[in-house]
Parts: structure tokens; sequence; C-alpha cells
């Protein structure tokens, strides 16, 4: 979906399918809603199709080998214009019309898309690390096969958002079912959050929300995050406060999971 992406702390973006429903508050503003319907894609709700990206599988294949050739890994945020955990939904091509099963008429849904990134993907793009965030973290050992239950992927990080200290408390209780290396995005963030004991978790990512309905971001927030994370050896990712202010010198810390 974007080589060399502006987010952050993502080399680039993929995504399987576009479409989803909002799930708590930090859906508010959702900004590939936004831009679906700007371009006039009807695509977000529970009685909605999710438009297949076809270029999504060639893109996966690229970027491993741009990977490769410079010896490196590169993060793909898999699900900037999806919930890669969102339960099977219909699928429908680039003129809107859906996708069939020639066999027996049926409605591809997005699981056909999720496998096929299980089994072609995942263990072909050893260059590459997944980085599948999610809204929905009670979905992830329903989803994902079965041998991950047991092996999780080394090339696989599972992401869970959080906006607040209700979310958070729920998604970190809930994500200790989930073997393999976690992280959380907290963006955007609209309330205080307290790590706490936090235990089994690889990566934290925080940030304010931008846009014009921008909801504040207390800055104090980033900093008792950004202690408590040193505290607890995780690593932190501060990515903005609002894409407006400027990061204070001493929030300027962006680092990745080992």
């Amino acid at each position: 979906m974007a080589q060399n992406s502006k987010i952050e702390w993502t080399t680039h973006t993929n995504n399987l399918w576009w479409g989803c429903v909002p799930v708590h508050e930090g859906c508010d503003n959702c900004y590939a809603a936004a831009l679906s319907n700007r371009w006039g894609n009807d695509l977000w709700g529970n009685n909605k199709p999710r438009k297949e990206i076809k270029k999504a599988f060639n893109d996966f294949q690229k970027y491993q080998q741009l990977a490769k050739q410079k010896g490196e890994v590169h993060r793909v945020f898999v699900g900037s214009m999806m919930d890669v955990f969102e339960k099977p939904m219909p699928l429908v091509n680039n003129e809107g019309l859906p996708l069939l099963d020639w066999s027996d008429g049926s409605n591809i849904t997005t699981d056909y898309l999720l496998q096929k990134f299980f089994d072609e993907v995942v263990p072909f793009t050893p260059n590459l690390l997944h980085l599948l965030l999610t809204k929905r973290e009670t979905n992830i050992n329903k989803r994902i096969p079965e041998s991950w239950k047991v092996t999780p992927p080394a090339n696989v990080i599972f992401g869970a958002s959080v906006v607040n200290q209700k979310t958070f408390d729920r998604v970190t209780e809930n994500l200790k079912a989930v073997k393999g290396k976690k992280f959380l995005s907290m963006e955007p963030q609209i309330g205080s959050i307290k790590l706490g004991k936090l235990s089994g978790i690889d990566w934290i990512i925080q940030g304010g929300e931008s846009g014009p309905h921008k909801r504040p971001f207390n800055i104090d927030w980033a900093r008792s995050v950004r202690d408590e994370c040193a505290q607890l050896g995780i690593p932190y990712f501060f990515k903005q406060i609002d894409k407006i202010q400027n990061i204070p010198d001493d929030l300027m810390i962006r680092q990745f999971p080992k």
C-alpha cells in the first residue's frame, strides 16, 4: 500500500483489503474511514463489504527483495486501512462487484486473503517483520494457524490498540493468551494510562491524535509511560503530540523491538 511509509514506526504499510467497523472510542475520528469516504468507497460497517487490494501480495514480494538486497529486516505494518483480525467479511473487487467462488457461487470473504497471507507470505519473507495491529485482540487465537499457537513465527509481532486505562487493562489481560512477540499501540491516546506491573509486551508506541477533530493529548502522559517503559525494560517509541506541536527533546525517543 505504501513503500517507505510516512508512519514513523514502520518501513512500509500493506493491506490485504480495505474496510472495517468501529470498535471503541479510539475509532471516533478514524483516518482510514475518512479517506475511504473521500474516495467514494462505502466499506465501513458490519453490513458493508471489504475491497480486495489486488497488489498486496506482489508488494510483499517486492518489500522482501528490497530488504534482502540491503541485508536488513524491514517492518511492514499490515492493516493501516483494515483490521487484520476482523471477522470474515464479504469481498468486492475494484468495481464494487462481489468476488465469487466459481465452485459453488458463494461470496469469497476476507478469510481467503488472510489464510493466503499466513500460508504464502509469512513463511517466505524472512527479511520482513510483519506488524499485525488489531483492535480485536480476542480474535487473534481464533484466526491464526494452529501451529502458530505452539511456535509463533519469528517474523510476526502481534499488536493491539489501547487508548485509555480501560482499554489498556482489558487488552493486556487478553493478550496473555497469545504466544509470540507483542506490542501496544497507544494511538490515539485520549486518557491517562499507567503500565503498572506490565509483562509480556515487547514494544510500546505512543502518540496523540491528529486532524481537525483531534482530542487533546497531555504531554505528562508521555513522560509517565516513557519512564515506566524504562523501568520495565520495554522499548519505547513516541510518535507525535498532534502532528503540529514539536516533540520536546526529552520525548524524542524512537526505540524498536529487538
